[in-house]
Protein backbone atom coordinates (compact mmCIF):
# COMPACT_ATOMS: atom_id res chain seq x y z
CA UNK A 1 0.00 0.00 0.00
CA UNK A 2 1.93 3.66 -0.67
CA UNK A 3 0.86 7.25 0.52
CA UNK A 4 1.37 10.41 -0.20
CA UNK A 5 1.90 12.84 2.85
CA UNK A 6 1.80 16.42 2.95
CA UNK A 7 1.46 19.07 5.43
CA UNK A 8 1.30 23.08 5.89
CA UNK A 9 -0.32 23.94 2.65
CA UNK A 10 -2.09 26.70 4.21
CA UNK A 11 -4.53 27.03 1.25
CA UNK A 12 -2.09 27.22 -1.59
CA UNK A 13 -4.87 25.61 -4.48
CA UNK A 14 -1.54 25.19 -6.66
CA UNK A 15 0.16 22.72 -3.97
CA UNK A 16 -3.22 21.10 -3.52
CA UNK A 17 -3.60 20.18 -6.96
CA UNK A 18 -0.31 19.09 -7.60
CA UNK A 19 -0.37 16.85 -4.77
CA UNK A 20 -4.04 15.18 -6.55
CA UNK A 21 -1.66 15.00 -9.60
CA UNK A 22 0.99 13.13 -7.91
CA UNK A 23 -1.20 10.91 -6.29
CA UNK A 24 -2.86 9.87 -9.53
CA UNK A 25 0.98 9.62 -11.27
CA UNK A 26 1.81 7.35 -8.38
CA UNK A 27 -0.57 5.30 -7.94
CA UNK A 28 -0.97 5.85 -4.20
CA UNK A 29 -3.86 4.47 -1.89
CA UNK A 30 -4.00 7.65 0.08
CA UNK A 31 -3.02 10.92 0.26
CA UNK A 32 -2.51 12.12 4.22
CA UNK A 33 -2.96 15.60 5.08
CA UNK A 34 -0.85 16.43 8.57
CA UNK A 35 -3.01 20.32 8.92
CA UNK A 36 -2.76 23.63 8.34
CA UNK A 37 -4.75 22.95 5.31
CA UNK A 38 -6.33 26.62 5.15
CA UNK A 39 -5.19 29.77 4.17
CA UNK A 40 -3.90 32.58 7.11
CA UNK A 41 -2.59 36.25 6.74
CA UNK A 42 -6.01 37.16 4.95
CA UNK A 43 -7.57 40.32 6.60
CA UNK A 44 -10.71 38.28 7.18
CA UNK A 45 -9.33 35.20 7.99
CA UNK A 46 -12.97 33.91 9.44
CA UNK A 47 -14.46 34.39 6.05
CA UNK A 48 -10.87 33.39 4.61
CA UNK A 49 -11.32 29.83 5.89
CA UNK A 50 -14.90 29.20 6.21
CA UNK A 51 -14.78 30.14 2.09
CA UNK A 52 -12.39 27.50 1.59
CA UNK A 53 -13.71 24.68 3.03
CA UNK A 54 -17.03 25.20 1.89
CA UNK A 55 -16.19 25.68 -1.41
CA UNK A 56 -12.34 24.55 -2.82
CA UNK A 57 -12.13 21.86 -0.22
CA UNK A 58 -15.77 20.27 -1.08
CA UNK A 59 -15.14 20.53 -4.66
CA UNK A 60 -11.38 19.02 -4.59
CA UNK A 61 -12.58 16.09 -2.31
CA UNK A 62 -15.01 15.34 -4.70
CA UNK A 63 -12.08 14.87 -7.21
CA UNK A 64 -10.60 12.15 -4.58
CA UNK A 65 -14.13 10.03 -5.00
CA UNK A 66 -13.81 10.51 -8.48
CA UNK A 67 -10.46 8.90 -8.45
CA UNK A 68 -11.19 6.17 -5.66
CA UNK A 69 -8.22 7.59 -3.82
CA UNK A 70 -8.66 8.04 0.11
CA UNK A 71 -7.86 11.44 1.68
CA UNK A 72 -7.31 11.35 5.37
CA UNK A 73 -6.71 14.09 7.23
CA UNK A 74 -7.20 17.27 9.77
CA UNK A 75 -7.16 21.17 10.17
CA UNK A 76 -4.25 22.25 12.16
CA UNK A 77 -2.86 25.01 14.73
CA UNK A 78 -3.39 28.18 12.32
CA UNK A 79 -6.63 26.74 11.34
CA UNK A 80 -9.32 28.25 13.33
CA UNK A 81 -11.16 25.84 15.75
CA UNK A 82 -13.95 27.36 15.44
CA UNK A 83 -14.34 26.06 11.81
CA UNK A 84 -13.74 21.78 12.69
CA UNK A 85 -17.40 20.91 12.03
CA UNK A 86 -17.78 22.32 8.95
CA UNK A 87 -14.15 20.71 7.90
CA UNK A 88 -16.38 17.66 9.23
CA UNK A 89 -19.34 18.22 7.44
CA UNK A 90 -17.56 18.34 3.73
CA UNK A 91 -15.63 15.45 5.13
CA UNK A 92 -18.46 13.67 5.37
CA UNK A 93 -20.09 14.00 2.00
CA UNK A 94 -17.22 11.70 0.79
CA UNK A 95 -16.64 8.21 1.56
CA UNK A 96 -13.28 8.33 0.65
CA UNK A 97 -12.70 11.29 2.94
CA UNK A 98 -11.63 11.01 6.34
CA UNK A 99 -11.52 13.86 9.39
CA UNK A 100 -8.54 11.74 11.31
CA UNK A 101 -8.19 14.61 14.10
CA UNK A 102 -8.24 12.34 17.59
CA UNK A 103 -9.62 9.65 15.36
CA UNK A 104 -8.43 5.74 13.90
CA UNK A 105 -9.07 4.90 10.86
CA UNK A 106 -8.40 1.40 9.11
CA UNK A 107 -7.01 1.18 5.79
CA UNK A 108 -6.45 -2.24 4.47
CA UNK A 109 -4.41 -4.00 6.67
CA UNK A 110 -3.34 -0.31 8.46
CA UNK A 111 -4.38 1.83 11.22
CA UNK A 112 -4.48 5.36 11.01
CA UNK A 113 -4.65 7.47 14.04
CA UNK A 114 -4.17 11.62 14.07
CA UNK A 115 -3.78 13.91 16.73
CA UNK A 116 -3.62 17.74 15.71
CA UNK A 117 -2.73 19.52 19.38
CA UNK A 118 0.44 20.86 19.55
CA UNK A 119 3.14 22.30 22.16
CA UNK A 120 2.37 26.08 23.25
CA UNK A 121 4.25 28.48 20.83
CA UNK A 122 4.42 32.43 21.51
CA UNK A 123 2.08 33.15 19.10
CA UNK A 124 -1.31 34.32 20.19
CA UNK A 125 -3.91 31.69 18.30
CA UNK A 126 -4.11 29.10 21.32
CA UNK A 127 -6.91 27.14 19.49
CA UNK A 128 -4.95 23.72 19.80
CA UNK A 129 -2.24 25.06 22.03
CA UNK A 130 -1.28 22.62 25.08
CA UNK A 131 1.79 22.24 27.57
CA UNK A 132 3.74 19.57 26.49
CA UNK A 133 3.83 17.97 30.34
CA UNK A 134 2.82 19.24 33.47
CA UNK A 135 5.72 20.68 34.58
CA UNK A 136 5.99 22.76 31.24
CA UNK A 137 7.23 26.03 31.44
CA UNK A 138 5.85 28.86 29.00
CA UNK A 139 7.98 30.70 26.26
CA UNK A 140 7.76 34.23 26.73
CA UNK A 141 4.60 35.51 24.85
CA UNK A 142 4.06 37.92 22.04
CA UNK A 143 1.21 39.02 22.91
CA UNK A 144 -2.61 37.65 25.05
CA UNK A 145 -3.80 34.70 24.21
CA UNK A 146 -6.98 33.95 21.71
CA UNK A 147 -9.29 31.32 20.45
CA UNK A 148 -11.89 31.57 17.77
CA UNK A 149 -15.57 32.23 17.64
CA UNK A 150 -17.91 32.30 15.51
CA UNK A 151 -16.96 35.28 13.77
CA UNK A 152 -14.11 36.91 15.65
CA UNK A 153 -11.52 36.23 18.86
CA UNK A 154 -11.95 35.44 22.36
CA UNK A 155 -9.07 37.24 23.95
CA UNK A 156 -7.73 34.63 27.10
CA UNK A 157 -7.05 37.33 30.25
CA UNK A 158 -4.69 34.40 31.89
CA UNK A 159 -3.28 32.14 29.17
CA UNK A 160 -1.16 30.16 31.62
CA UNK A 161 -4.28 29.79 33.70
CA UNK A 162 -5.95 29.11 31.17
CA UNK A 163 -3.62 26.08 29.37
CA UNK A 164 -3.34 24.39 32.89
CA UNK A 165 -7.37 23.29 32.58
CA UNK A 166 -6.51 21.72 29.55
CA UNK A 167 -4.87 18.48 29.15
CA UNK A 168 -1.18 18.16 28.61
CA UNK A 169 0.07 16.78 25.21
CA UNK A 170 0.98 13.51 27.13
CA UNK A 171 -2.49 13.49 28.48
CA UNK A 172 -3.81 13.72 25.19
CA UNK A 173 -1.55 11.09 23.80
CA UNK A 174 -2.94 8.61 26.30
CA UNK A 175 -6.66 9.56 25.38
CA UNK A 176 -6.02 8.08 21.54
CA UNK A 177 -7.80 5.55 20.04
CA UNK A 178 -5.27 2.67 20.67
CA UNK A 179 -4.28 0.52 17.86
CA UNK A 180 -4.84 -2.97 17.52
CA UNK A 181 -1.42 -3.48 16.04
CA UNK A 182 0.97 -0.90 16.92
CA UNK A 183 3.62 -2.33 14.47
CA UNK A 184 0.62 -2.04 11.82
CA UNK A 185 -0.16 1.91 13.26
CA UNK A 186 0.76 5.19 11.31
CA UNK A 187 0.49 8.39 13.55
CA UNK A 188 -0.16 11.48 11.75
CA UNK A 189 0.82 14.01 15.05
CA UNK A 190 0.93 17.22 13.73
CA UNK A 191 3.80 18.49 16.29
CA UNK A 192 7.12 16.88 15.57
CA UNK A 193 9.05 14.73 18.45
CA UNK A 194 11.82 16.58 20.17
CA UNK A 195 15.32 15.40 19.61
CA UNK A 196 15.15 14.19 15.83
CA UNK A 197 15.90 17.41 13.59
CA UNK A 198 12.60 17.42 12.84
CA UNK A 199 12.21 20.03 14.90
CA UNK A 200 13.90 22.86 13.92
CA UNK A 201 13.32 26.46 13.23
CA UNK A 202 15.07 29.07 11.14
CA UNK A 203 16.72 30.68 14.41
CA UNK A 204 18.27 26.94 15.24
CA UNK A 205 16.08 26.34 18.11
CA UNK A 206 14.78 22.94 18.33
CA UNK A 207 11.08 23.28 20.04
CA UNK A 208 10.21 19.55 19.38
CA UNK A 209 7.78 17.84 21.96
CA UNK A 210 9.48 15.27 24.72
CA UNK A 211 5.96 13.86 25.14
CA UNK A 212 5.57 12.47 21.54
CA UNK A 213 9.20 10.96 21.25
CA UNK A 214 8.51 9.27 24.70
CA UNK A 215 5.03 8.31 23.44
CA UNK A 216 6.61 6.99 20.11
CA UNK A 217 9.73 5.41 21.87
CA UNK A 218 7.11 3.53 24.28
CA UNK A 219 4.68 2.27 21.67
CA UNK A 220 6.83 1.54 18.31
CA UNK A 221 4.39 2.50 15.63
CA UNK A 222 5.36 1.47 12.05
CA UNK A 223 5.44 4.97 11.27
CA UNK A 224 4.73 8.97 12.29
CA UNK A 225 4.39 11.14 10.40
CA UNK A 226 4.27 14.84 11.63
CA UNK A 227 4.84 19.06 10.52
CA UNK A 228 4.25 21.91 11.61
CA UNK A 229 7.92 23.32 11.84
CA UNK A 230 8.51 24.29 7.53
CA UNK A 231 11.89 25.36 7.58
CA UNK A 232 12.86 22.55 9.80
CA UNK A 233 14.12 19.82 6.87
CA UNK A 234 16.32 22.85 5.19
CA UNK A 235 17.66 23.85 8.41
CA UNK A 236 18.28 20.74 10.11
CA UNK A 237 18.94 18.15 6.76
CA UNK A 238 16.33 15.59 8.41
CA UNK A 239 13.08 14.92 6.69
CA UNK A 240 13.70 10.86 8.39
CA UNK A 241 14.63 10.07 11.33
CA UNK A 242 13.84 6.87 13.71
CA UNK A 243 13.04 5.82 17.45
CA UNK A 244 13.43 2.47 17.88
CA UNK A 245 11.79 0.55 15.10
CA UNK A 246 9.23 3.73 14.05
CA UNK A 247 10.22 5.85 11.32
CA UNK A 248 9.39 9.26 11.26
CA UNK A 249 9.16 12.09 8.79
CA UNK A 250 8.74 15.27 8.07
CA UNK A 251 8.80 16.37 4.66
CA UNK A 252 8.80 20.35 5.29
CA UNK A 253 7.30 23.01 3.35
CA UNK A 254 9.29 26.44 2.36
CA UNK A 255 8.27 28.34 -0.92
CA UNK A 256 5.13 29.60 -2.02
CA UNK A 257 5.98 28.09 -5.74
CA UNK A 258 6.78 24.21 -5.17
CA UNK A 259 4.92 21.68 -2.91
CA UNK A 260 7.19 19.22 -0.69
CA UNK A 261 5.85 15.57 0.37
CA UNK A 262 6.99 12.21 0.93
CA UNK A 263 6.05 8.86 -1.08
CA UNK A 264 6.20 5.93 0.82
CA UNK A 265 5.24 2.37 0.32
CA UNK A 266 4.21 0.87 4.06
CA UNK A 267 4.83 -2.68 2.41
CA UNK A 268 8.69 -2.46 2.38
CA UNK A 269 9.03 1.02 4.07
CA UNK A 270 10.73 2.88 1.44
CA UNK A 271 10.42 6.37 0.85
CA UNK A 272 11.51 9.26 -0.91
CA UNK A 273 10.91 13.01 -0.51
CA UNK A 274 9.83 15.44 -3.08
CA UNK A 275 10.11 18.88 -4.12
CA UNK A 276 8.16 19.85 -7.20
CA UNK A 277 7.75 23.43 -8.38
CA UNK A 278 4.83 24.70 -9.18
CA UNK A 279 6.18 27.37 -12.11
CA UNK A 280 4.34 26.60 -15.34
CA UNK A 281 2.20 24.00 -14.20
CA UNK A 282 -1.57 24.98 -15.02
CA UNK A 283 -3.92 23.04 -13.25
CA UNK A 284 -7.60 22.55 -14.22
Amino acid sequence: MKILYVTNIHGNNGKYWRVLEAAREHGVDAVVNGGDMLPKGSADLHHAQKEFIEDFLDGYFAEYEKAGIYHLGYLGNDDLRVFDASFERVCLQYPHVVHLAQKKFALRTFEFIGMNWVVDYPFRLKDRCRKDKKEYAFQRQLGSGLISTKNSFEELGDWFAHAATLPTIEEELRSLPKPKNPRKAIYVIHMPPSGLGLDVCQSGERVGSKAIYEFIERTQPLLTLHGHIHESPACSGVWRATVGETVCVQPGQLNADSVSYALIDLGNMKMDRAVDSLVNRKFV
